[in-house]
Protein backbone atom coordinates (compact mmCIF):
# COMPACT_ATOMS: atom_id res chain seq x y z
CA UNK A 1 0.00 0.00 0.00
CA UNK A 2 3.01 2.51 1.00
CA UNK A 3 4.41 2.08 -2.06
CA UNK A 4 1.64 2.24 -4.03
CA UNK A 5 1.01 5.31 -2.66
CA UNK A 6 4.41 6.62 -3.10
CA UNK A 7 4.66 6.10 -6.43
CA UNK A 8 1.09 7.67 -7.46
CA UNK A 9 1.83 10.39 -5.05
CA UNK A 10 5.10 11.18 -7.03
CA UNK A 11 3.70 10.43 -10.39
CA UNK A 12 1.49 13.31 -9.09
CA UNK A 13 4.66 15.62 -8.16
CA UNK A 14 6.25 14.99 -11.36
CA UNK A 15 3.31 16.18 -13.57
CA UNK A 16 3.16 19.07 -11.77
CA UNK A 17 7.41 19.73 -12.46
CA UNK A 18 6.81 19.36 -15.76
CA UNK A 19 3.41 21.75 -15.98
CA UNK A 20 5.51 24.75 -13.83
CA UNK A 21 8.61 23.97 -16.34
CA UNK A 22 6.44 24.53 -19.36
CA UNK A 23 5.01 27.89 -17.85
CA UNK A 24 8.85 29.24 -16.80
CA UNK A 25 9.55 28.85 -20.25
CA UNK A 26 6.03 30.34 -21.66
CA UNK A 27 7.09 32.87 -19.24
CA UNK A 28 10.67 33.40 -20.77
CA UNK A 29 9.62 33.17 -24.17
CA UNK A 30 6.31 35.49 -24.18
CA UNK A 31 5.91 37.00 -20.45
CA UNK A 32 3.08 39.37 -22.58
CA UNK A 33 1.24 36.85 -23.44
CA UNK A 34 1.36 35.19 -20.50
CA UNK A 35 0.44 38.50 -18.64
CA UNK A 36 -2.85 38.72 -21.09
CA UNK A 37 -3.98 34.98 -20.17
CA UNK A 38 -3.50 35.63 -16.44
CA UNK A 39 -5.69 38.67 -17.32
CA UNK A 40 -8.20 36.55 -18.87
CA UNK A 41 -8.66 34.01 -16.05
CA UNK A 42 -9.46 37.37 -13.56
CA UNK A 43 -11.85 38.50 -15.80
CA UNK A 44 -13.72 35.00 -16.42
CA UNK A 45 -13.66 35.14 -12.43
CA UNK A 46 -15.81 38.49 -12.38
CA UNK A 47 -12.65 40.85 -12.65
CA UNK A 48 -13.40 44.10 -14.49
CA UNK A 49 -10.81 44.07 -17.47
CA UNK A 50 -8.69 46.93 -16.25
CA UNK A 51 -8.69 45.88 -12.96
CA UNK A 52 -7.63 42.60 -14.14
CA UNK A 53 -5.02 43.97 -16.02
CA UNK A 54 -3.65 45.88 -13.10
CA UNK A 55 -3.26 42.78 -11.06
CA UNK A 56 -1.93 40.30 -13.09
CA UNK A 57 0.45 43.06 -13.51
CA UNK A 58 1.98 43.66 -10.20
CA UNK A 59 1.29 39.46 -9.13
CA UNK A 60 3.63 38.74 -11.70
CA UNK A 61 5.67 41.78 -11.27
CA UNK A 62 6.36 40.10 -6.79
CA UNK A 63 5.84 36.69 -8.76
CA UNK A 64 5.17 35.48 -12.90
CA UNK A 65 5.66 31.56 -11.80
CA UNK A 66 3.85 31.47 -8.63
CA UNK A 67 0.65 33.37 -9.87
CA UNK A 68 -0.19 31.20 -12.84
CA UNK A 69 0.60 28.33 -11.33
CA UNK A 70 -1.38 29.66 -8.29
CA UNK A 71 -4.13 30.93 -10.87
CA UNK A 72 -3.72 29.09 -14.28
CA UNK A 73 -2.36 25.55 -13.10
CA UNK A 74 -4.42 25.49 -9.53
CA UNK A 75 -1.17 24.24 -7.83
CA UNK A 76 -0.28 25.56 -4.55
CA UNK A 77 2.73 25.04 -2.14
CA UNK A 78 0.13 23.91 0.31
CA UNK A 79 -1.07 21.28 -1.18
CA UNK A 80 2.00 20.26 -3.29
CA UNK A 81 2.54 16.30 -3.52
CA UNK A 82 4.36 14.69 -0.60
CA UNK A 83 5.07 11.12 -2.00
CA UNK A 84 7.05 10.07 1.87
CA UNK A 85 4.45 11.57 3.95
CA UNK A 86 1.72 10.05 2.07
CA UNK A 87 3.72 6.48 1.91
CA UNK A 88 4.30 6.54 5.82
CA UNK A 89 0.64 7.51 6.12
CA UNK A 90 -0.64 4.86 3.87
CA UNK A 91 1.67 2.07 5.44
CA UNK A 92 0.71 3.66 8.85
CA UNK A 93 -3.27 3.22 8.20
CA UNK A 94 -2.89 0.05 6.50
CA UNK A 95 -1.45 -1.13 9.90
CA UNK A 96 -3.44 -0.03 11.80
CA UNK A 97 -6.79 -1.10 9.80
CA UNK A 98 -4.66 -4.78 9.39
CA UNK A 99 -4.69 -5.21 12.82
CA UNK A 100 -9.00 -5.55 14.06
CA UNK A 101 -9.38 -8.53 11.83
CA UNK A 102 -5.85 -9.85 12.83
CA UNK A 103 -7.07 -9.70 16.52
CA UNK A 104 -10.75 -11.12 15.61
CA UNK A 105 -8.45 -14.32 13.91
CA UNK A 106 -6.83 -14.82 17.12
CA UNK A 107 -10.05 -14.47 19.13
CA UNK A 108 -12.77 -16.13 17.09
CA UNK A 109 -13.14 -19.57 17.00
CA UNK A 110 -12.10 -21.34 13.87
CA UNK A 111 -15.97 -22.39 13.12
CA UNK A 112 -16.88 -18.76 13.25
CA UNK A 113 -13.78 -17.14 11.88
CA UNK A 114 -14.13 -15.79 8.63
CA UNK A 115 -17.93 -14.46 9.43
CA UNK A 116 -16.29 -12.79 12.62
CA UNK A 117 -13.30 -11.02 10.62
CA UNK A 118 -15.84 -10.10 7.75
CA UNK A 119 -18.24 -8.80 10.02
CA UNK A 120 -16.14 -7.22 12.37
CA UNK A 121 -14.64 -5.57 9.74
CA UNK A 122 -17.68 -4.24 7.86
CA UNK A 123 -18.57 -2.84 11.40
CA UNK A 124 -15.28 -0.95 11.89
CA UNK A 125 -16.06 -0.08 7.98
CA UNK A 126 -18.95 1.28 8.70
CA UNK A 127 -17.70 3.54 11.51
CA UNK A 128 -14.99 4.41 9.66
CA UNK A 129 -17.29 5.86 6.48
CA UNK A 130 -19.84 7.61 9.20
CA UNK A 131 -16.78 8.95 10.52
CA UNK A 132 -15.30 10.88 7.84
CA UNK A 133 -18.45 11.98 6.20
CA UNK A 134 -19.15 13.15 9.53
CA UNK A 135 -15.54 15.05 9.12
CA UNK A 136 -16.40 16.33 5.38
CA UNK A 137 -19.75 18.46 6.89
CA UNK A 138 -21.63 15.19 3.82
CA UNK A 139 -24.67 13.22 4.90
CA UNK A 140 -23.37 10.85 7.93
CA UNK A 141 -25.77 7.64 6.73
CA UNK A 142 -24.78 7.87 3.41
CA UNK A 143 -20.61 7.76 3.46
CA UNK A 144 -21.69 4.87 6.27
CA UNK A 145 -24.22 2.72 3.80
CA UNK A 146 -21.47 3.74 0.94
CA UNK A 147 -18.17 2.28 2.71
CA UNK A 148 -20.04 -0.20 3.83
CA UNK A 149 -21.64 -1.52 0.86
CA UNK A 150 -18.73 -1.09 -1.25
CA UNK A 151 -16.81 -2.86 1.05
CA UNK A 152 -19.21 -5.73 1.67
CA UNK A 153 -19.34 -6.65 -2.31
CA UNK A 154 -15.12 -6.23 -2.41
CA UNK A 155 -15.44 -9.05 0.21
CA UNK A 156 -17.94 -11.12 -1.88
CA UNK A 157 -16.38 -11.10 -4.59
CA UNK A 158 -13.05 -11.95 -3.70
CA UNK A 159 -14.59 -14.58 -1.26
CA UNK A 160 -16.24 -16.03 -4.47
CA UNK A 161 -12.87 -15.67 -6.78
CA UNK A 162 -11.22 -17.65 -3.59
CA UNK A 163 -13.92 -20.12 -4.08
CA UNK A 164 -13.64 -20.34 -7.49
CA UNK A 165 -10.14 -21.36 -7.07
CA UNK A 166 -10.21 -23.68 -4.03
CA UNK A 167 -8.69 -21.08 -1.66
CA UNK A 168 -11.56 -21.52 0.92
Amino acid sequence: MATGEYVSVHSQADSEQVALAQERAELRDDYAGEKRELTEIYVRRGVERDLAGKVAEQLMKHDALGSHARDELGLSVHTRPRPIQAALASAASFSVGAAVPLIVAVLASPTHMMLSIALTSLVCLCGLGSWSARVAGANVVRGAIRVTFWSALAMAVTSAVGAAFGAL
